[in-house]
């Protein structure tokens, strides 16, 4: 069986796993879908691999919000093309974002967990002296991927419905407060948050671009009220930067906690009711 690996790794570590590992570029902006390739062609990590957030890592929009988990054999799809086998180490980074926090949440979700994030991210690698590659980069050998989705990991929208309704889960959103409030929204048809849902916005779990410390990181959920026993559950508008908290929370030794991939988006396409305001 091949060795375990960190969930975080520093640049250092990276540079000297590279040879042995598969380092995966997950950038990608939020209403912009071709800023990813953009960004990657502009330059990367030599010898990294593009992976898109749309088409790779989110099956198509509708009822199951605006990024809905991939189907297993779209992902093994995509993780064959970007050289990802059964033993594969993937390092994922993206720029800060929530890219790198759902390719390593989908991997497990798939059966994977060789799969650790550059904390900081490409932007800690350049600041540590880095020089980019440019262009396509040189697509690596097919791996052989095979998707062992598990179970008991996520949240369908109905069932968050009926959960809530009985208070038997604690529901966290990770979008900014503006969002949650419904002050601001930039994407969704609608404004303001899933009824209940308290907020814990994926920012909170870095300082400058960095995962905070474990102590930190339960600390924080510790005051949010949330570590009572009860099932947590996390949205966000779509299902992607939600898995920043996820990360957040397996730092902390939190687990258990499950992902409503549909999120917010995926409740107003239900056509549910939401809630506006400060709590």
């Amino acid at each position: 069986m091949a060795a375990a690996v960190d969930l975080l790794v520093g640049v250092k570590e990276l540079e000297q796993g590279r040879a042995q590992a598969r380092v995966v570029d997950v950038r990608w902006q939020l209403g912009d879908p071709l800023a990813g390739r953009r960004m990657f062609v502009a330059g990367h990590i030599p010898g990294a691999v593009f992976v898109d957030m749309d088409a790779d890592l989110a099956g198509a929009p509708g009822r199951g919000g605006r990024h809905p988990l991939p189907e297993a054999e779209h992902f093994a799809a995509a993780m064959t093309r970007a050289g990802v086998g059964e033993d594969t180490w993937v390092i994922a980074y993206d720029d800060g974002g929530s890219g790198a926090p759902r390719l390593w949440w989908l991997l497990h979700h798939f059966g994977h967990t060789r799969v650790s994030i550059l904390d900081g991210g490409y932007p800690a690698w350049l600041a540590a002296g880095g020089t980019p590659e440019v262009g396509e980069g040189t697509r690596p050998p097919p791996g052989s991927f095979i998707s062992r989705p598990r179970p008991g990991d996520v949240m369908d929208v109905e069932s968050l419905h009926r959960a809530l309704e009985d208070g038997s889960v604690h529901l966290l959103d990770a979008r900014a407060p503006e969002r949650w409030r419904g002050d601001v929204e930039p994407v969704d048809r609608v404004a303001g948050r899933i009824p209940g849902a308290i907020n814990a916005p994926s920012g909170d779990q870095l300082q400058a671009g960095f995962f905070r410390t474990p102590e930190e990181l339960r600390d924080y959920y510790m005051a949010l009220g949330v570590l009572d026993g009860k099932p947590i559950v996390v949205s966000c508008g779509s299902g992607v930067s939600a898995c920043v908290d996820l990360v957040g929370m397996q730092l902390a030794g939190i687990t258990g906690a499950q992902l409503c991939p549909g999120s917010f988006s995926g409740w107003i396409a239900h056509g549910l009711p939401v809630k506006t305001g400060p709590e």
